[in-house]
């Protein structure tokens, strides 16, 4: 796995990181530089973590996995990549509710609101679970997991910042647009990988 594809993958996993960073922006009266990125730390941390843990779980199995690690891979991403379509397109109103209520909370507690750390690492666990089956993914197909859970985690830090920039200036507009633009990569990645290893494209 190239690093294109590498990068996609971080591009595609930090999507529900993303989103809900646009919610925690909308919740913020004004725009504090140092509470987004103490979001974007812990979106960044824990997604860089969790293809570590999945790497070291799936290393365990390799022997008996690599003779069809590429059915694996590609059923893990595309039940990935197919929940996040799922979620996106049935839990439209949901995710609306969900930023109305950041922003009715932070309305309430005014401009000098103080973040609640142990929601946002609730909220950094939540979103980066997906990153934890990637990882055993990395295992299968003997993926240097170093460097890659370096650029998810950079990769969610960034956009995360940028998601709640982008939520306190323009609300929830891109929350269930980028949802499906995350699916829908891990799911082309999953693919490819398949096609590869059965030989319909060249490696």
């Amino acid at each position: 796995m190239g690093f294109a594809e590498l990068f996609l993958v971080a591009v595609g996993l930090s999507m529900d990181a993303f989103a809900v960073a646009i919610c925690k922006g909308l919740g913020m009266p004004r725009l504090d530089l140092r509470q987004a990125a103490v979001i974007a730390a812990f979106f960044g941390g824990f997604q860089a973590l969790m293809p570590v843990a999945g790497w070291l779980l799936g290393v365990q199995f390799e022997s008996l996995i690599t003779p069809v690690d590429h059915w694996v891979a590609f059923a893990l991403l595309a039940f990935i990549g197919g929940k996040m379509l799922f979620d996106a397109l049935r839990g439209e109103d949901e995710g609306d509710c969900a930023c109305a209520d950041a922003a009715a909370d932070a309305g309430a507690a005014g401009a000098a609101s103080r973040l609640d750390l142990k929601e946002i690492a609730l909220l950094a666990v939540a979103t980066s679970i997906d990153a934890l089956a990637v990882g055993i993914t990395f295992a299968f197909l003997q993926v240097d997991i170093a460097p890659a859970a370096g650029l998810i985690g950079a990769t969610t830090f960034c956009l995360s910042l940028a998601g709640v920039a982008i939520g306190h200036q323009f609300g929830a507009r891109f929350e269930k647009p980028a949802t499906i633009v995350g699916g829908v990569v891990l799911i082309l990645i999953g693919l490819k990988i398949l096609l590869e290893h059965l030989g319909v494209l060249a490696l």
